[in-house]
């Protein structure tokens, strides 16, 4: 009985897709923020930039 379940859940490909998905959308998110702490200080130096040249 538990053996017969056991095999049916490791046979079933239901949900599969949607883990497939949330792991995509992980790496995108690592990617992302491993990306953005280099350009951090290039960024604050950009706007830093922009907001020094408007008077007052």
């Amino acid at each position: 009985m538990i053996l017969k379940c056991l095999k049916q859940f490791c046979r079933s490909t239901e949900g599969a897709t949607a883990i497939e998905y949330g792991l995509i959308a992980g790496i995108i998110a690592v990617g992302v923020a491993g990306a953005m702490s280099p350009l951090r200080q290039l960024l604050i130096d950009m706007y830093g930039t922009v907001i020094a040249a408007f008077p007052g």
